[in-house]
């Protein structure tokens, strides 16, 4: 038996591997990105919930993630196998739920978002995000967890990543369509135009175009789950094993005592909270600074775009060059782009918003380096601790590496609403916003997603230890520690 045979026996994907995989984010980022993009405007604009309130529910959310993450993660590690493998079965039993979730979060029933009916708003509200981010984790974790058991070849698992960056793009296109139509402007008594201090059109979401495109949006979700449960494959098939007592203690203990493992959660902490940023703040600021509320699908497609190009050499690239050292400097160059933007806030909206763009796509360049790879990495950090300790739960793994991505969202939540209420931002049913606002709320969405990739770039550069060496290295010691499982008889291949 060659040197190279167990990875080899637990690899060799196809297209229809690739394509199954990277068709799971997609069909989540469907949701998701409905609470990127549209769910913090749509909270202030169309339930006149407070940015204070919603920043304290966003963070009262993630307190209950800490306790619901890992026991999500120890069910996964845990359960019983299905004939579909370990991971592989939640595809199916969330599609459905997660689709309902997602369509409870923006329906207005009747007196929600009234005066008067203040505390009901907040409740329902709190409940349906609450709920949907508790069924979502149920969909990341296994999927998390599932990269590594589809296979155990580096190469597979970066190309893995990019698959399934494409796919996490592709789901968060449709939500632009719908913020960019989601608005009209707005009309006094006698129906005539109402004109901001800019001498500008004020535009105000609208209910209808917003709840249609989130059902259409939901069950497209739910339909591409079942697909792609047909089209993925666990080719590492771990035993059941019985519990041990302090078992979780020991996994999660094992884990905060990673470097590379705390670097790249750290890393997708600081990446998420950029991107969701941008996402929410940016409907803001292109409807009240630019009001262009087309600049929404402009700006994504700038910052999703190079994927197209980089998708064909990047993970050849990183094997090069190294995972570490091309996301480093990736990152760098999209902190640097928007440190730029920050210096020309002098110019007039109209004359700054191409040149907006066209910073939006350096910068979606530099990021696209670090979002193609991030689950490669955490995989290697996964399997660093593993050739290490012996100990491999994945299922604990992601639900740690899940909640310091949600950590993120907390970030971002905090950043989006501190920032609104640092610019006085009116949030009230007709308000307009002032000159003096519109100027701080420009500085904010530029100056902090230039402080949050600058730290995700010292990270990576001074932090994770796992260069293009120490990885070539760990694919060496995956082999021994496969043997050993197999001979063992902890899996099946």
């Amino acid at each position: 038996m060659s040197e190279q045979s167990y990875i080899a026996r637990t690899s060799g994907l196809r297209g229809k591997d690739y394509l199954g995989y990277a068709m799971v984010d997609a069909a989540g980022c469907l949701v998701f990105s409905l609470v990127t993009t549209l769910l913090q405007k749509y909270y202030t604009d169309i339930f006149h919930l407070s940015p204070l309130f919603i920043m304290l529910m966003f963070i009262a959310a993630r307190i209950w993630d800490a306790i619901n993450d890992p026991i999500m993660g120890r069910i996964c590690d845990t359960v019983r196998p299905t004939g579909s493998g370990r991971y592989r079965q939640w595809l199916l039993y969330v599609a459905a739920p997660l689709a309902l979730a997602s369509i409870l979060m923006f329906i207005k029933w009747p007196g929600i978002g009234e005066t008067g009916h203040e505390t009901a708003t907040r409740v329902y509200a709190t409940v349906t995000y609450i709920l949907f981010g508790m069924i979502y984790t149920a969909l990341q974790i296994p999927y998390g967890s599932l990269a590594s058991v589809v296979t155990t070849d580096v190469s597979e698992r970066s190309r893995l990543s990019v698959f399934r960056s494409i796919g996490a793009a592709l789901g968060s296109i449709p939500v632009l369509v719908i913020a960019s139509f989601a608005y009209e402007k707005r009309l006094d008594a006698a129906g005539n135009i109402v004109m901001g201090e800019n001498g500008k059109a004020i535009t105000d979401m609208q209910y209808t175009p917003v709840i249609i495109g989130v059902v259409i949006m939901s069950l497209c979700s739910m339909i591409m789950l079942f697909i792609s449960y047909g089209l993925n494959r666990e080719r590492v098939r771990t035993k059941p094993q019985e519990p041990e007592k302090g078992a979780s203690f020991k996994a999660v203990k094992l884990l905060f005592g990673s470097r590379a493992f705390i670097a790249v959660s750290l890393t997708a902490l600081l990446l998420l909270a950029g991107q969701m940023f941008t996402q929410s703040f940016y409907t803001y600021l292109f409807d009240d600074y630019f009001h262009a509320n087309w600049m929404n699908l402009a700006s994504q497609a700038c910052t999703y775009s190079p994927m197209i190009i980089m998708m064909f050499f990047l993970p050849g690239l990183a094997r090069r060059i190294g995972k570490k050292e091309i996301c480093a400097t990736g990152v760098a160059f999209a902190a640097a782009a928007n440190l730029i933007l920050f210096f020309l806030r002098g110019m007039e909206p109209s004359q700054l918003m191409w040149i907006f763009l066209v910073l939006c796509f350096v910068s979606g360049c530099g990021l696209t380096t670090v979002v193609m790879q991030l689950w490669a990495i955490a995989a290697d950090a996964i399997d660093d601790i593993e050739v290490k300790t012996g100990s491999r739960d994945d299922g604990t793994a992601y639900s740690v590496f899940n909640f310091f991505r949600k950590l993120g969202q907390v970030l971002a939540a905090v950043c989006v609403n501190g920032a609104l209420i640092g610019m006085n931002y009116r949030y009230e049913k007709g308000a307009v916003q002032t000159m003096d606002n519109l100027k701080i709320m420009y500085d904010l969405a530029t100056v902090i997603p230039a402080v949050l990739f600058a730290l995700m770039a010292v990270m990576l550069f001074v932090f994770y230890p796992l260069n293009r060496q120490k990885t070539a290295e760990l694919q060496v010691q995956k082999e021994r520690r496969l043997r050993e499982s197999y001979e063992k008889r902890l899996i099946d291949i």
